[in-house]
């Protein structure tokens, strides 16, 4: 890959960050009225995009091998309970990654 390559490759990535991030600002920018389909997913649809993730990140835990899922479900815990107390993600899953890098690599060995 060469640098005119590279190059094009930031511009196109960067062009199409710009355009996305313009998008809503462009359609529902200044006083114009956001429709109550946008309102609807931008209530609901945070939630579903967490716990699609967490599924996500739980699919491949052996319940009946090796550590049998504890030092995942023991930071799942841990990140719900930090959210519900602190309501900051950058706490919880920080926190729980830690928690969960730990068991991993001192606990359960």
């Amino acid at each position: 890959m060469d640098v005119i390559h590279s190059v094009a490759i930031i511009a196109v990535v960067s062009a199409c960050t710009i355009l996305i991030r313009a998008v809503p600002f462009l359609l529902f920018g200044g006083n114009r009225q956001v429709p109550e389909t946008i309102h609807y997913l931008g209530k609901f649809l945070p939630e579903a995009i967490m716990a699609t993730l967490v599924i996500y990140c739980l699919r491949n835990i052996e319940i009946m091998e090796g550590t049998h899922g504890f030092p995942e479900l023991i930071s799942v815990a841990l990140v719900a309970i930090l959210h519900l107390w602190k309501k900051n993600i950058l706490i919880s899953v920080g926190l729980g990654t830690i928690c969960y890098m730990v068991l991993i690599q001192m606990i359960f060995t």
